[in-house]
């Protein structure tokens, strides 16, 4: 019974990885690359979503709770887990290392993020707009370590899609799992790229 729950369990944590996770994710970071085409395009973009309808249950049950869950459940994983050199090789389990350590680095960074935007808005300590963003990504420090926490968290989704395209029986042969990987790893810099593209033009306006 103990074991069946684990499973269900680590099921879930995959499926809440790619949905709704992953596709808020990708969502956030393609309103955030509305900047790119100016201050009002950005401004326009995160208006829309933050005037959505019932905006904060959307927030709590589609966003905060999978993350919370998937995050505690994470980090049980990251320090329980171990390597298995005879079933997935060196490379896979450099993926499965580095899947570890990016959900800390996420989980961080993801917590500081929010704090300094969501929270401090909810606060009334900032408004939702573009100079939120100029304003903390000006300061060198912070720019790299959202330059960190943006890499950290496309590739523990990318890499996260691949485990998950494995665990749910999507890609059973090696040659499919073979061809998952070029394709997370395309998702991986596309993502990546847009993530940091929007940095670059809140930072340096360019």
């Amino acid at each position: 019974m103990t074991e069946n729950r684990e499973f269900f369990y680590r099921r879930l944590h995959s499926l809440l990885g790619v949905i709704p996770i992953g596709i808020f994710l990708v969502q956030h970071l393609v309103v955030n690359h509305f900047a790119v085409y100016g201050e009002e395009s950005f401004n326009n973009a995160a208006g829309f979503m933050h005037d959505l309808p019932f905006r904060l249950m959307l927030e709590i049950f589609i966003i905060f709770i999978p993350i919370l869950f998937h995050a505690i459940l994470g980090v049980y994983i990251a320090f329980v887990a171990k390597n298995n050199v005879q079933r997935y090789g060196f490379f896979r389990n450099w993926m499965f290392y580095l899947q570890r350590l990016t959900g800390i680095i996420t989980l961080v960074f993801i917590v500081w993020h929010v704090w300094e935007t969501r929270v401090a808005i909810g606060m009334g300590n900032a408004e939702l707009d573009y100079s939120l963003m100029e304003n903390i990504l000006s300061q060198p420090f912070f720019f790299w370590f959202y330059i960190v926490g943006v890499v950290s968290t496309t590739f523990h989704f990318a890499n996260g899609l691949w485990s998950f395209l494995v665990s749910w029986g999507i890609t059973v042969s090696p040659r499919s799992q073979k061809i998952a990987t070029y394709g997370t790893l395309i998702v991986f810099l596309a993502i990546t790229y847009i993530g940091i593209r929007s940095l670059i033009k809140f930072a340096y306006g360019v």
